[in-house]
C-alpha cells in the first residue's frame, strides 16, 4: 500500500470534527448515566450502574476488531458513517429511556453507544492511511484533541440541557447529543473523502482473519505494545473511576461540592486536549514515539505519587499539582503508542490491529473501575491505595515501552517475521 507523501489537512480536519461533534454527544450523557441508572431501577447497591458502564466496554470489546477488520475490507468511510448513524439511534433511544424512566431502553442506549463508539479505532487507521510516518504522531494527537475537548465541553452541555427543566430525568440531553451526532454524519457524508484509494491493498476473505491478525501480531514489538497500552489505561481508568470519590468523600481530605467536582472535570479535560493538541502534535516527528511514550509514562508516576502524598497530607493545592501532572503525562501516551502501532503494522491490517488495541482498552476500562473501587473501600482511613496502585501499574507500562522501542522497526523495514 502506497503511503501518501504528506498529510492531507482538509480530510484530517474533517475526522476531527466528526469524532469532536460525536464525543461531545457522549460526554453529555455520561455522567447522566449513573443517576437515571439508579433512579430507574430503585437499585441502592450500585449494581446497576457499574452494569451499565460495563456493558458499554463489553460491546467495544466484541464489535472492535470486527469495525476495523470490516474497514480493512471495504474502506474506512463507509464504516465510519455506520457509526454515526448507530449513534444517532443511541442517543435517541437514551432519551427515549429517559421520558419512559425505562431500564430497558437506558441499556438499549448505552449498548449501542458501546456498538457505535467502536469504531474509533476506524478513525485513527483512517488517520494512519491519510499521514505520513513522520507525521503520524501528529495525526493521532488529533483524536487525543477530540476526546479531550469532547470530555471537556459535553458534559458542560449535558447540564445546560436539564438546568431549566423540572422533570426528573430529562430527555433533552439525550435528544441533543443525537442531534449533534447526525451533524458529524452530515460531515462524514459530504466532507469526508474515503483513505484507502484505488492503488490500495485491501484486507481479503470476510469480516474477521484469525490468520492475518495472528501474521500481524507476529511483527517484531506489536503484541508488546498493545500489552503496553492495555497496562497503561488499566492504570488511568483506576485513577478515573475513583476521582470522584477522592476528592468528594471525608477520606480523600478534600470533600469538594459536585458544581467544584464538574469543574474539576472540565479542566481536566482542558489540560489533556491542550497537551494532546498542542504539545504532543509539535514533538511528533521531532521527538521519538517510543521516548514521548516512556516520558508520559514516568510523567504520569511521579503524579500518581504526588496525589497520594496529597490525600495523606490533606493539602488541596498539591492535590491540583498532581492532578496537572498526571493529566499531562498521560496525554503523551495514547497518540504516541498508536503511531508506534500502526508504524509497525502492515498498513493492509491497520484496521485490525487497532480493533484489537481498542478491544484491549475496552477490558482494561472494565477490570480498571472494579480494581480502583475495591483498593478505595480497602481502607477506613487512607484513600491513597488506587493512586499506589496505580503507579504501579505504569511503572510496567514504561518498562514494556522501553523494550518495545528498542525491539522491531517500522513495516517498510521490518524483517520477515520468523515462522
Amino acid at each position: 500500500m502506497s503511503q501518501p507523501t504528506a498529510p492531507s489537512k482538509g480530510p484530517l480536519l474533517v475526522i476531527f470534527l466528526t469524532v469532536f461533534i460525536d464525543l461531545l454527544g457522549f460526554g453529555m450523557v455520561l455522567p447522566l448515566l449513573p443517576i437515571y441508572g439508579k433512579m430507574f431501577s430503585h437499585d441502592t447497591t450500585g449494581k446497576v450502574p457499574g452494569l451499565l458502564l460495563a456493558s458499554f466496554s463489553a460491546a467495544q470489546f466484541l464489535f472492535a476488531p470486527i469495525w476495523g477488520r470490516l474497514s480493512d475490507r471495504y474502506g474506512r468511510r463507509p464504516i465510519l458513517m455506520v457509526g454515526l448513524a448507530g449513534s444517532v439511534f443511541s442517543y435517541t433511544a437514551f432519551g427515549q429511556a429517559a421520558l419512559a424512566q425505562s431500564l430497558f431502553w437506558l441499556f438499549v442506549a448505552r449498548i449501542g453507544a458501546g456498538i457505535c463508539g467502536a469504531t474509533i479505532p476506524t478513525a485513527q487507521a483512517y488517520i494512519a492511511d491519510m499521514t505520513t510516518v513522520e507525521n503520524r504522531t501528529k495525526g493521532m494527537a488529533l483524536i487525543g484533541a477530540a476526546f479531550g475537548l469532547g470530555f471537556t465541553f459535553g458534559p458542560l452541555l449535558g447540564v445546560a440541557a436539564v438546568w431549566s427543566t423540572d422533570q426528573a430525568a430529562s430527555p433533552y440531553p439525550g435528544y441533543l447529543a443525537a442531534a449533534l451526532s447526525a451533524v458529524a454524519l452530515g460531515l462524514a457524508v459530504f466532507m469526508l473523502p474515503e483513505s484507502l484509494h484505488a492503488g490500495s491493498q485491501r484486507a481479503t476473505g470476510g469480516w474477521f482473519n484469525a490468520a492475518a491478525l495472528s501474521d500481524a501480531l507476529s511483527i517484531p514489538s506489536i503484541g508488546l505494545l498493545l500489552l503496553t497500552g492495555f497496562v497503561s489505561l488499566l492504570s488511568f481508568s483506576n485513577f478515573e473511576s475513583t476521582l470522584s470519590l477522592f476528592v468528594t468523600e471525608p477520606k480523600g481530605g478534600f470533600e469538594l461540592s459536585q458544581t467544584s467536582l464538574y469543574f474539576l472535570y472540565t479542566y481536566i479535560g482542558i489540560v489533556l486536549s491542550a497537551v494532546q493538541g498542542g504539545l504532543v502534535r509539535r514533538l511528533g516527528g521531532r521527538v521519538p514515539d517510543a521516548v514521548l511514550a516512556a516520558s508520559g509514562a514516568g510523567i504520569t508516576i511521579v503524579g500518581y505519587v504526588l496525589l497520594a502524598l496529597s490525600s495523606e497530607l490533606r493539602l488541596l493545592w498539591l492535590m491540583f499539582v498532581a492532578l496537572t501532572i498526571e493529566v499531562i503525562g498521560f496525554a503523551f501516551l495514547p497518540a504516541s503508542l498508536n503511531a508506534l502501532l500502526s508504524r509497525r503494522s502492515d498498513p493492509r491490517k491497520q484496521g485490525g490491529i487497532f480493533g484489537i488495541n481498542q478491544s484491549a482498552q475496552a477490558m482494561a476500562r472494565i477490570a480498571g473501575p472494579v480494581m480502583g473501587n475495591r483498593l478505595f473501600a480497602a481502607s477506613e482511613t487512607s484513600a491513597a491505595w488506587p493512586f499506589v496502585a496505580a503507579a504501579a501499574l505504569m511503572l510496567v507500562a514504561l518498562v514494556m515501552v522501553v523494550i518495545a522501542g528498542r525491539r522491531g522497526h517500522d513495516f517498510q523495514t521490518s524483517p520477515e517475521p520468523s515462522p
